[in-house]
């Protein structure tokens, strides 16, 4: 889903072929940022846990060479940006799944957008803090549903003890940092509560157009277990 969502926010902001400077935090094992190289992009990966390292560099191995040459791979914290990087050397900026890890965002974010290019664009992934309570309310699962009214703390299925964003925060947020909300989706509206390693359904393409409209549609993209942000600096 987020892919064809990014897809979507790049075809509509860039030239088609333009081959973009692509600045991925928080890479994790390289999914989002290899699949951009094979699409012709110079794509930089950041990621400061080196097990995610080592994975992804094993990944960009088995590539083509001309793949290998558009990736670059760094270990290092994506708060320390403005460290390897200079203001405006990227026209997209990826953060997906990290914020949820960082106790006070807005640092990073604004590190973040001063890395993009005028009119780049900044794609985030973020836990959905107003419907932290459908989870465990769908379990039934009552007073932790009850708690989960009122914060955007929560522990998530590994077990860590994470937070999450609010729609409503994070566009005062973009907007105070120069790359206001263009637009936004829901990811995981109907298949948050799958158990893990459960197996893809038959009619897998229906369940992924089934998200892709619900996650673009109010109401439903609002309970989605994720928000994907797109800002676009001014």
């Amino acid at each position: 889903m987020v892919a064809r969502q990014l897809d979507e926010q790049i075809s509509g902001r860039f030239p088609v072929g333009k081959r973009l400077r692509v600045l991925d935090v928080g890479m994790g094992q390289g999914t989002q940022a290899l699949r951009l190289a094979r699409a012709g992009h110079q794509v930089t990966g950041l990621e400061q846990d080196p097990r995610m390292v080592a994975v992804a560099r094993d990944a960009l191995a088995g590539e083509p060479e001309g793949i290998r040459k558009r990736m670059r791979i760094i270990e290092g914290d994506g708060r320390d940006t403005g460290v390897h990087f200079l203001p405006g050397a990227f026209d997209v900026v990826l953060c997906h799944g990290v914020l949820m890890y960082v106790e006070e965002p807005d640092p990073l974010l604004a590190g973040l957008a001063r890395m993009l290019a005028h009119g780049g664009l900044l794609s985030l992934l973020v836990r959905n803090g107003d419907a932290l309570a459908l989870r465990p309310g769908l379990s039934g699962a009552w007073a932790d549903a009850l708690t989960a009214f009122d914060t955007t703390a929560y522990r998530n299925r590994l077990g860590l003890d994470v937070r999450a964003d609010r729609l409503k925060d994070l566009t005062s947020t973009l907007a105070g940092i120069g790359a206001p909300l263009h637009a936004w989706y829901g990811v995981r509206v109907f298949t948050d509560t799958a158990a893990d390693g459960a197996e893809v359904p038959g009619d897998a393409q229906t369940l992924l157009a089934v998200e892709e409209r619900a996650g673009r549609t109010d109401p439903y993209r609002g309970v989605a277990a994720l928000l994907h942000l797109c800002g676009v600096r001014g």
